[in-house]
């Protein structure tokens, strides 16, 4: 019998020993990180928001030493030509980092700011006492170029502002925009290289990637102060904790922890302060209000403004930290009366509100239909002096500098929307003993109209 051929011998492996070592590989690691024996960097450490701290930053390097060169004041105008209207290819826009000739070297260094945009939740009221935060933006970043997303009547304000270049109506408070309108908007946002986006709504997950996708450098939002923050901080660069779910509750400094990190002092920079609310209001605007309270019957400098009537309206004005800021017209009719030596024009938001007036007020009642912030900053600006509710007007007139009387539902939301009030000559709060509006006492007010009269002494 043939015997089987023998098998070839196996080949012997090559490595006799495994080529990589059986032990666990630090930097593959992360618990062995942890846990080595690592220089103690909690005393330098950071926290660079509330919401999310990255484990690996340790913060700004105390050892290392910064030069002279962009480091130290304030940035510089913008060093690029300006934009030819008359280029036959249009106006020329070069994307960020695609230029860097042109491109400010302390970008990065220093932190410049060359384009911001602001996003701003509420109405005409909230966005009107953003106005400071704009000039506390221009101040501390010279040359910028601010923008504005906020929603329809929000951007009716901003014909009041020269420092804003564009404002966009985007509603930031819908929570289930249209997709077709959101991804539009983010188009656009990214599209203008922007280093810096504000956002005034209270932030969440959903808001927070709103604001990552625009690719802005630094991301600085409110954030909400329970559960509903969660993964916010993952996508922004800094956040403000609220005090409570509705910031407009927290009266005129509202966006008080905004202005404090964006005014904050930077190297030699000392820090950059808060100016008081002031607006700029155009000729147009002017004649275009004369013409109306003419037709009222009234003449420049020589009538009161009344603002603040009960109405479903939008164009109310009122702000979302105050419900009861209306005043019914029956309590009007009795304030009107007091006034002395000046006429009496009511402000109405609608036009269904004009027969109301002229059957409680009276048929030949002075009435002007304004609509807009603009607008009615023009007519308080040729008045003798504002009576008004808790609306926008209260704080144009501060603006304009005018006598005014502020009608409040307590002593505290007087205080908190009109702070130092009794240091200010000009504005007088008269406040509801009950806690509501409507049982304000008209013989306080009409006390109070003593102000108009010793402004037109002054005068």
């Amino acid at each position: 019998m043939a015997s089987l051929p023998q098998l070839p011998k196996p080949i012997s492996p090559f490595f006799k020993t495994p080529p990589f070592s059986t032990k666990p590989l630090v930097f593959l690691n992360f618990q062995t990180r942890l846990t080595s024996k690592s220089p103690d960097v909690s005393v330098n450490l950071k926290k660079k928001n509330s919401a999310w701290l990255d484990p690996f930053d340790d913060g700004e390097d105390p050892f290392n030493e910064y030069g002279s060169l962009f480091v130290d004041g304030k940035q510089e105008e913008d060093p690029r030509p300006p934009d030819n209207p008359d280029n036959p290819y249009g106006f020329l826009k070069f994307p960020m980092g695609y230029t860097v000739e042109l491109a400010s070297l302390p970008l990065k260094i220093r932190g410049d700011v060359r384009r911001c945009c602001c996003v701003i939740s509420g109405g005409v009221y909230e966005n009107l006492l953003f106005f400071p935060t704009i000039q506390l933006i221009k101040d501390r970043y010279p040359g910028v170029q601010v923008d504005v997303l906020t929603t329809e009547r929000g951007k009716q304000t901003y014909e009041l502002n020269k420092n804003v270049r564009w404002a966009n109506v985007y509603d930031p408070d819908d929570d289930w925009p249209e997709p077709a309108e959101y991804t539009d908007m983010i188009g656009l946002l990214k599209g203008r290289y922007y280093d810096m986006i504000l956002s005034t709504k209270l932030a969440g997950l959903g808001h927070a990637a709103f604001l990552f996708m625009t690719t802005a450098r630094d991301r600085v939002s409110y954030i909400y102060p329970n559960v509903n923050s969660a993964g916010a901080g993952l996508m922004l660069s800094e956040t403000f904790t609220a005090e409570n779910t509705n910031l407009s509750e927290l009266g005129y400094k509202m966006y008080n922890q905004m202005e404090d990190w964006l005014g904050r002092p930077f190297r030699s920079v000392p820090r950059t302060p808060v100016l008081p609310l002031r607006v700029s209001i155009s000729r147009k605007l002017k004649e275009v209000v004369a013409e109306k309270y003419r037709k009222a019957g009234a003449e420049t400098g020589k009538f009161i403004v009344i603002h603040g009537i009960e109405s479903d309206s939008k164009a109310s004005m009122q702000s979302k930290g105050d419900s009861d800021s209306l005043l019914p017209l029956t309590k009007w009719a009795q304030i009107s009366k007091g006034i002395r030596g000046f006429k009496p024009v009511y402000v109405i938001p609608h036009e269904k509100e004009r027969e109301n007036v002229e059957e409680i007020v009276g048929d030949g009642t002075s009435i002007v239909f304004i609509t807009t912030p603009g607008q009615l900053a023009a007519l308080i600006n040729d008045s003798a002096g504002v009576v008004a509710t808790n609306t926008a007007a209260i704080q144009l007139a501060n603006a304009r500098d005018k006598p005014s009387i502020g009608l409040f539902s307590s002593e505290e939301k007087g205080k908190l929307f009109v702070p130092n009030a009794e240091e200010k000559s000009n504005c007088v709060i008269v406040a509801s003993k009950t806690g509501k509006l409507a049982d304000v006492d008209v013989g306080t007010v009409k006390n109070a109209m003593e102000i108009f009269e010793a402004s037109v002494a002054l005068v």
